[in-house]
């Protein structure tokens, strides 16, 4: 699928629109899942691209399915949407929706090979747990709504949902 471009203008000082789905997953323990990818210096949560038709909602259990192996999330909720310069010149801006969503996951780190024949296609993420009051740092400002999350996550336990959501549940 190709990704939705909000705006597509030629003359490069119009800046170009791209969505984005970002998850913040947690366990338990309140810890946040995060990795290091490629071609970024900082640690990343999964996220990606809206593609053509899709939903925020929508995007963020196909996205956090790809990067992490994860297929069940349960207590989706939206934390907050907003415009973030991805780079100046060419001006290009995400329009980034940030979700929460807890996980029963007994890991405490993994690596996932994305096997979906996409673009990112044999990339490994090597995964793990942060408190998200960590100082490390996030790439992409990805770590801008972390103090939006609830302290003490519980048990995802009996409330997991499938990962691919109806189109009445999507936001």
């Amino acid at each position: 699928m190709r990704p939705i471009l909000f705006h597509v203008n030629m003359n490069q000082s119009t800046p170009t629109y791209v969505g984005k789905a970002c998850a913040y997953v947690t366990r338990s323990t309140g810890e946040v899942l995060v990795f290091e990818g490629p071609g970024h210096d900082g640690l990343q949560i999964p996220k990606g691209t809206l593609e053509s038709g899709e939903r925020p909602r929508e995007a963020l259990f196909r996205e956090v399915r790809e990067e992490t192996g994860l297929a069940t999330l349960a207590d989706v909720s939206h934390l907050a949407s907003d415009v973030w310069t991805r780079r100046r010149d060419p001006p290009k801006r995400y329009v980034r929706h940030f979700f929460h969503a807890t996980v029963h996951e007994p890991r405490d780190a993994w690596t996932h090979v994305v096997r979906d024949g996409g673009a990112e296609h044999g990339a490994a993420f090597d995964l793990r747990w942060v408190d998200p009051a960590t100082d490390e740092q996030f790439a992409l400002d990805l770590d801008d709504y972390l103090r939006a999350l609830p302290d003490a996550v519980p048990e995802a336990g009996n409330a997991d949902v499938t990962a691919t959501p109806t189109p009445a549940a999507t936001d």
